[in-house]
């Protein structure tokens, strides 16, 4: 709890210093990075940026709906509902108020059809919250550090893609993915006990009980 906290409360730090007249203190650095992702709309590392674009957009909406089906069919319903708790409820719950509170103008010259608001990257929040409930319910303990690893480089992919698209800051959407560890992690904390209980059922073969 206390890290899940600290870490959306980072992200929402990053969002506040954009209000106001001026520019925020990072914008340099926003700017650099924008510079230096140079293509063109047609290349083919610009198609690989759009199918990471899709992820976090329409599969990123799909995508959970269809694990928290498939583990509550299994008598995960516990899990099933951390998932949708944390991928869905939290989209809507934490990432449209703010992107409507602080609404950060988006880079010009997007490449893809963006709405409005570019702080903080919902496909990346998406893409982040996805990996860390699925490492949760997917994986034992023991082998999440493996699973870590992808959802970090994922993650990272995905942070790259909505910039070299020039739809979101580098701060948007490292911003993204801060608060989505951060609110996983508090998801995670309500849902603790739930899916300890989970597990000594499945343990003990009584999960339908």
């Amino acid at each position: 709890m206390p890290a899940g906290s600290s870490l959306t409360v980072a992200g929402l730090a990053v969002g506040l210093a954009t209000l106001g007249g001026g520019a925020p203190f990072f914008q340099g650095v926003d700017d650099l990075w924008m510079s230096a992702m140079r293509g063109s709309p047609g290349d083919a590392v610009t198609g690989l940026a759009r199918a990471l674009d899709v992820l976090g957009g329409p599969l990123g909406v799909v995508v959970p709906l269809v694990l928290a089906g498939c583990l509550a069919v299994y008598g995960r319903w516990r899990s099933g509902a951390f998932v949708f708790a944390g991928c869905v409820v939290a989209n809507i719950a934490v990432v449209l108020p703010v992107k409507q509170f602080i609404d950060r103008p988006r880079p010009p010259g997007s490449w893809v059809l963006v709405g409005g608001g570019s702080f903080p990257s919902g496909q990346v929040f998406v893409v982040t919250v996805l990996v860390v409930t699925a490492g949760v319910v997917l994986f034992p303990p023991t082998a999440r550090r493996w699973w870590w690893l992808f959802a970090a480089a994922l993650v990272a992919a995905t942070i790259w893609s909505r910039t070299w698209l020039h739809t979101q800051w580098l701060s948007d959407a490292v911003a993204g993915a801060v608060m989505g560890v951060g609110v996983s992690l508090l998801v995670w904390s309500v849902f603790a006990r739930l899916l300890e209980e989970e597990a000594a059922r499945a343990a003990s073969g009584r999960l339908w009980d």
